[in-house]
């Protein structure tokens, strides 16, 4: 295969920044897009030369190499099942759903169906991973804390928890994805939660939710989440091992040791571009190319266990195992 036709399910801020990363790629063209709001639609057809079309079915005629499913939590399930089953690549913003069990069976049509498949977890696609790595250099993670406080986002379903998920399903997956790829996995979680939802008309979704994570290797890490300031406070991680503390923001790496801090600026959209460029390298390689695909379907599973596993601990008020 020597270029890549790819269709849009969705037409949000998100597609659009997808969109626009491919239409730096030479070797892709967007050939279609549905979405329920009309002038979404037409707004991303005029961006990108793409055909408007009234369903996913409409989208699935024009053969699609690869479809991105770019969707609020609550829309996923029915949508990549249909894309697997018409044997299409499959490329799926987070979060997978607003639960496992959706997640889980899709994961199981994508087996099935031996697609290439890939998931928006951009962070490990970050220049900011290899440099860590270079950093800690063997030494194993004792300690690792993650925080994503933030403002709710200005869209209707976010804090309604039976549309998003809540915050850590949805938003703080990001980081519970970076853990797992420097620290493993994590096989308990304890958290606790502020219920009084943030102030927003129709909220249910928590205000604030902490977890304290016990990982297979031995080290042990904390993750805290909140949505009730009115910017984007912090999102990021931290890790502490012997002689070394390292702190991963989209746009910087700050390292510390007994020498003093060292500080490297990134660009965040550079990760974002590579995990486009990685899903379109393994189309067009007829899957050659997967090993470039730093987080499939089945991988980016195992976060939304996790995140998964965190929602319902603080829901429940107990710890909650994941399976190794």
């Amino acid at each position: 295969m020597d270029s890549c036709t790819v269709g849009f399910v969705g037409a949000g801020g998100v597609a659009v920044r997808h969109a626009r990363h491919l239409a730096q790629l030479q070797d892709v063209r967007v050939v279609g897009v549905t979405d329920p709001s009309a002038a979404a639609a037409r707004s991303f057809a005029e961006m990108t030369g793409a055909s408007v079309v009234s369903d996913l079915d409409g989208l699935l005629n024009t053969s699609p190499d690869a479809v991105y499913v770019c969707v609020p939590p609550h829309a996923h399930g029915p949508i990549e099942e249909q894309v697997l089953g018409a044997g299409t690549a499959l490329f799926v913003e987070k979060p997978l759903a607003v639960d496992l069990p959706t997640a889980e069976r899709i994961a199981d049509a994508a087996r099935k169906a031996g697609v290439v498949t890939a998931v928006g977890h951009h962070w490990r696609y970050s220049p900011a991973v290899d440099l860590v790595r270079e950093l800690l250099d063997g030494r194993p993670v004792r300690l690792a804390v993650g925080s994503w406080i933030d403002r709710v986002p200005p869209v209707p379903w976010w804090s309604r928890r039976a549309l998003s998920g809540g915050q850590v399903v949805e938003q703080a997956v990001h980081v519970l994805d970076l853990i797992r790829m420097l620290c493993g996995d994590v096989v308990e979680v304890n958290a606790y939660a502020n219920s009084a939802p943030p102030r927003t008309p129709g909220a249910d979704v928590d205000g604030a939710t902490v977890a304290i994570l016990k990982f297979q290797s031995g080290a042990v890490g904390t993750v805290a989440a909140a949505c009730c300031v009115d910017w984007k406070h912090r999102a990021g991680l931290e890790l502490h091992a012997d002689g070394l503390s390292v702190t991963i923001h989209e746009d910087r790496v700050i390292a510390r040791t007994a020498q003093g801090p060292v500080q490297r600026s990134l660009q965040p959209d550079d990760a974002k571009r590579a995990a486009d460029r990685a899903f379109i390298d393994a189309v067009v390689g007829n899957g050659a190319a997967r090993g470039e695909i730093l987080v499939d379907y089945d991988e980016a599973l195992r976060t939304h266990q996790l995140a998964c596993a965190i929602a319902q601990s603080a829901m429940h008020n107990r710890p909650v195992r994941l399976d190794g």
